[in-house]
Formats: structure tokens, sequence, C-alpha cells
């Protein structure tokens, strides 16, 4: 059973209804408020793994709430569609963005990506020691040095090419988001944007198929990439 508790935001009934029988349809076990105030009163009595927040809110508005969830993943809901709206909210603490009107196939994706980064399986981080070194399958990397090996061939990549593949060899043959990649290397990588990251990854599947002919890196039409084991 899923235990993970995401709290839906959202004024408009009719849409909280569909996004809480879609979310317990798999098994999420969902709280909602109505407004950011009624929200702030619900986190103070249980905190939440995810929150699907919408910006137009009776009261205290979607952007107002958005800077004191406390580091709780959030994904916002909003018909604005404009870069720089998502970027602000970005740099504010959400941690993904949809579009209203959106599929709810494509939101449980996100929300489903979102807990797995929060909760990573499949690949391992060898020790405490080595808290830069993840591998996944016959594939290790060295964040901190910028290197990836497989077998007994190795190549170097860029601190942004690492830090992207880092994500995505923490959640193999799974798919993560373009704006879930971004949120997370932003503070270390700021020279990767949604315009440069289809070429960061570019170049990170071409040296990993030049060490074993395998293309690892997947686009995934309509949400992101996905980091696929050899």
């Amino acid at each position: 059973m899923n235990s993970y508790k995401i709290m839906i935001v959202e004024d408009d009934i009719n849409i909280g209804d569909m996004l809480q029988e879609a979310l317990e349809a798999e098994e999420y076990i969902v709280s909602r408020a109505y407004s950011g105030t009624e929200a702030i009163m619900l986190l103070e009595r249980e905190k939440p793994d995810l929150v699907l927040l919408d910006l137009m809110l009776p009261g205290m508005t979607g952007d107002e709430l958005i800077t004191r969830l406390n580091g709780i993943l959030t994904i916002v809901m909003s018909a604005k569609s404009d870069l720089e709206s998502k970027i602000e909210l970005l740099h504010k603490g959400a941690s993904d963005y949809i579009t209203k009107p959106f599929a709810i196939a494509e939101l449980l994706a996100r929300v489903e990506a979102q807990l797995r980064l929060a909760n990573p399986v499949g690949a391992t981080r060898q020790s405490s020691t080595d808290a830069n070194i993840v591998t996944a399958g016959n594939i290790k990397l060295d964040s901190s040095l910028g290197i990836v090996t497989i077998g007994d061939k190795e190549t170097n990549l860029t601190r942004t090419e690492a830090a992207i593949l880092n994500i995505l060899m923490l959640n193999p043959n799974r798919p993560i988001g373009r704006s879930t990649i971004l949120d997370r290397i932003s503070e270390d990588t700021p020279d990767c944007t949604e315009r440069s990251l289809k070429q960061h990854i570019s170049n990170v599947r071409k040296k990993l198929s030049q060490l074993d002919n395998i293309d690892h890196i997947e686009a995934i039409y309509g949400i992101g990439f996905q980091f696929n084991e050899s």
C-alpha cells in the first residue's frame, strides 16, 4: 500500500475532487485545503510528503504560501505558462511546475518522480566516506571528480554533466521531468537552463556510449529523461 501523504491546496472543488480521486486510486493518502490559510492550519497538525498547490487561492495566495512550506516537495498547478513565472516559483521553493489544463497521467508521473527523487531506490551510494560516488548496474559516477566508469573504461564529465547524470542514476529506469532536473541542480550549476539542458544531456549520452556502445539515456516524450542501466 502507498503510504505517501499528499495535500491538495485547490479552491476549485471540481478540480480538487478529480485530483483526490486519481491520487486515492494510486493509494496515496490525501488531505485537502481550499485556501492558503487553511493549508497553514493543516500543516501545523501534520506534514505531508508532497503538496499540489494552486496559485489563485482566496486570501493567502499560492505564491505567498509556497515560501512557508519549509522544504516540503511542492508541485505548482497554474495556468501561467511563461518562463519567467516558472523560474520565479522554482526559486521560491517549488519542486516542479505543471501548466493547467493538464493530463492526470502527467500529474501522477510528476508526483511519482518527485517522491522518488526524495526517496531514491535502485541505485546506491557506496558509503558515507564516498558520498559523491553513485553506482547503477555496472556504471559508477564520481560526481566530485566528474569521472564516470563503465567496466575498465572511464571518461570525464563537466560539473553540469555530472550533476545531471547523478540525478538520473539515482533513479534508474524511471523518467525524471526536465523541470525536476533543473530544480535539483540549479544552485550548483547555474549555467544549465531549459534551453541548454538538452545539449548537456546529449553530451552525456555520447560520452557514455563511447565507453560501451550503449545509449543509456532515453528521452521520454512529454516528461523528460530516463537513465537505463546496462
